[in-house]
């Protein structure tokens, strides 16, 4: 996987280790969609066969 360097390890004492938390924060995003958009893939969403035009 992903081998850290000096210059990530620098950043994360600096900064925080961002990728962590942002990955954290889409699981978390995720679980909430799942519970009010209870779909098990997109590939379970109907197919649109037709392109409609503006409705205005």
């Amino acid at each position: 996987m992903f081998q850290e360097t000096p210059i990530f390890s620098r950043l994360v004492a600096e900064r925080g280790d961002v990728p962590n938390q942002v990955r954290g924060e889409a699981d978390r995003i995720h679980r909430d969609l799942s519970r009010v958009m209870p779909w098990t893939s997109a590939t379970d969403l109907p197919v649109r066969t037709t392109l409609d035009g503006p409705t205005w």
